[in-house]
């Protein structure tokens, strides 16, 4: 069991080799300031892919000076920058990719080429962990930022990027909840009827429950109340939602006005993608950085 997102920065602090991560296109304040802060903290090294001058003008306003675990690769286009930081992880000399200054959709076209990019498994989906004050340990959701409207196959392909994930963390048998409004299968309800099938197919590191409500898979009292039994109420690892509104509203709910904290990665590839929001809190960057690492250590 995993408590706090504190846990998940000393299990990387105690990760002998230094996981590298490649930022592409890196002249981005933002995304500096999260990686400059983890490779200060001895967390990580970075290979910075962009305008050189750009980037090393950052640095210079981020008050860094000669630290050896940022290397910089000077390209222009950020097409190329992308390109450059698939062909490292192809080669197998960086951990994981973070999003830097370009569209998200521009920069997955080049990660899911099927010939020049990183593409692992048929489908990618971006998984949010959570560290939340009224849970005892941290969770995930997915998906939430990638899948608009899954098919029941990409949802199990979804469970299968995050049962893995869980397994590189050290959980050995992560409990999944499929979610659905009721837990009760009903035929004019696509989610309960989707949920019936994953659960009743099963697959291997992992326990399936579905359908199953939010409060049954996360509160425990509540499933007394209801007298629902399974392993997998009151202590769920990972929250699999019907589409991608759902999930978004999850996340930021409980971010938002229940004091979480939040951490995402893109799982699917051959290493783990951060296509971090600008608009994200300082320490939701510095979480996904230190996930991605500790994922892309046996991704």
């Amino acid at each position: 069991m995993i408590k706090s997102f504190e846990q998940l920065k000393d299990m990387l602090k105690c990760v002998q080799d230094k996981r590298k991560v490649a930022v592409a296109p890196a002249q981005d304040l933002h995304t500096l300031e999260a990686v400059v802060h983890a490779v200060r903290n001895g967390l990580i090294s970075a290979i910075l892919i962009g305008n050189e001058p750009e980037i090393k003008e950052i640095l210079q306003e981020l008050d860094v000076v000669g630290l050896e675990e940022l290397k910089i690769i000077h390209e222009d286009d950020p097409t190329i920058c992308v390109q450059k930081a698939a062909d490292l992880a192809r080669a197998g000399e960086v951990a994981c990719i973070m999003k830097g200054k370009i569209e998200t959709g521009q920069m997955m076209k080049v990660l899911v080429n099927r010939e020049s990019g990183i593409l692992k498994n048929d489908t990618m989906s971006l998984l949010a962990f959570m560290e939340s004050p009224y849970y005892h340990k941290v969770f995930a959701i997915t998906d939430v930022g990638l899948l608009i409207h899954p098919t029941k196959e990409q949802k199990k392909a979804a469970i299968c990027n995050a049962v893995s994930a869980f397994h590189t963390l050290g959980i050995k048998k992560p409990k999944v909840a499929v979610l659905a409004a009721v837990e009760k299968v009903n035929p004019k309800m696509k989610e309960t009827v989707e949920a019936e099938e994953i659960k009743a197919e099963g697959m291997d590191g992992c326990i399936i429950e579905g359908p199953i409500s939010f409060d049954l898979a996360m509160d425990p009292e509540s499933a007394k109340i209801k007298a629902f039994e399974s392993p997998v109420a009151g202590d769920a690892d990972i929250l699999v939602v019907p589409d991608i509104v759902s999930g978004n509203i999850a996340a930021k709910t409980i971010t938002t006005i229940g004091g979480g904290r939040t951490g995402g990665v893109v799982l699917g590839g051959q290493v783990p993608v951060l296509l971090v929001s600008r608009s994200a809190t300082a320490d939701d960057k510095y979480m996904s950085i230190v996930l991605a690492a500790l994922i892309g250590n046996n991704n």
